[in-house]
């Protein structure tokens, strides 16, 4: 999938001529609020709050990378910018009758994070933390959405309140993963969506479904959900939730 490759801020310096949307503060409560009136289901807010990916977005993935390892001046002064945009987005969207709010951030390649926990600690996980303030005290849940192994930085998000993960749980060890936080958040799905759901078969569908349910369900702790990406088979798909409904019928 594409990054950017020209920066909208060229120097850090520029950064406070930068200004965010206004129109994706302005919602339409009144379709929201019908929306939400018209369906029992669980609502999540229509926009995801991302500030690590939001950087990589104004600075490119590259320079943001580095302005992150040098801790470069001005950094801190643009992602407070785009932390004050969001903390307003999340506030908008709170005062709707959605039952979440979402955040989005891919922290992790495929064996660990982009940047040092330290770096996460210091920047982000605050900015993070009063997202969820906001959220929480509106009576929202929050759901975070991180691609990659982010391991690492999973006692974090629960430590700030996130209530519901998506996380790329097949990049991780699994068994160390039920062990340190199973019971103290909900996994929200994933089925391996780079090998299990475009090569796997039937058989090995169902296995990783029961085994997710095996060690993250504990009276809750799992949400049924797959990615329906580029080259999954439409019947791999059919079969995750087909062996969830299977499960939930046993209980």
């Amino acid at each position: 999938m594409g990054v950017v490759q020209e920066p909208l801020i060229s120097r850090l310096e520029d950064a406070g001529r930068y200004k965010p949307p206004e129109d994706v503060i302005h919602l339409d409560k009144k379709k929201i609020g019908n929306f939400c009136n018209a369906t029992d289901q669980f609502v999540v807010a229509g926009s995801f709050q991302r500030p690590f990916e939001r950087l990589q977005f104004l600075r490119t993935m590259e320079q943001a990378l580095l302005d992150l390892e040098t801790e470069a001046a001005g950094l801190s002064d643009l992602l407070e910018i785009i932390h004050r945009h969001y903390c307003r987005e999340i506030e908008s969207w709170s005062r709707t009758p959605v039952d979440a709010i979402g955040l989005m951030d891919d922290w992790g390649t495929q064996h660990g994070l982009m940047v040092s926990p330290e770096l996460f600690r210091k920047y982000f996980k605050p900015m993070y933390r009063e997202y969820v303030s906001i959220a929480k005290h509106y009576g929202k849940y929050v759901f975070m959405h991180s691609d990659g192994a982010i391991g690492e930085i999973i006692a974090d998000l629960i430590e700030i309140g996130i209530d519901a993960l998506n996380a790329q749980l097949f990049c991780m060890d699994l068994d160390e993963l039920a062990r340190l936080f199973s019971g103290k958040i909900t996994f929200w799905g994933e089925i391996d969506r780079q090998h299990i759901l475009p090569e796997g078969s039937p058989e090995e569908v169902e296995n990783a479904v029961i085994r997710i349910h095996r060690l993250f369900y504990k009276k809750g702790g799992v949400i049924a959900q797959c990615e329906f990406g580029p080259g999954a088979k439409p019947e791999n798909i059919r079969k995750v939730f087909e062996t969830w409904n299977e499960i939930q019928s046993l209980r």
